[in-house]
């Protein structure tokens, strides 16, 4: 089973920037949809954004929409997220996911939690004002 690692979550000031990472592990597949997901203390977990592998095409969540992008590096079985602009209520645990069974079109509607199949441990985001 593929093994999902976060990293680059941090501390910052509101306006700031951090970059987080999801690196693969193990048995994978070239096609594949990828979530970024957060919770915030006594919220639901909730979609940020999503990348389809097939064709890089990309999908945000409004909140978020022109302050981060999401990005993949097959090479290094690598996605990102870029986060601009943070603001206060962007703190949160994110999470990565990933399945191979959404499709295109699915993963562009920033699919829910449980469609996903393998899920990371998670990386902290505090951003203060």
């Amino acid at each position: 089973k593929v093994q999902l690692v976060e990293s680059g979550g941090g501390s910052v000031q509101a306006g700031g920037s951090l970059r987080l990472s999801c690196a693969a592990f193990g048995p994978s597949y070239s096609i594949y949809c990828l979530g970024w997901f957060r919770q915030a203390p006594g919220k639901e977990r909730e979609g940020v954004a999503t990348v389809y592998s097939g064709d890089a095409s990309a999908y945000y969540a409004d909140s978020v929409k022109g302050r981060f992008t999401i990005s993949q590096d097959n090479a290094k079985n690598t996605v990102y997220l870029q986060m601009n602009g943070l603001q206060v209520e962007d703190s949160a645990m994110y999470y990565c996911a990933v399945d191979y069974v959404i499709s295109r079109t699915y993963c562009q509607q920033l699919p829910p939690p449980r469609q996903y199949a393998n899920w990371g441990r998670g990386t902290q985001v505090t951003v203060s004002s």
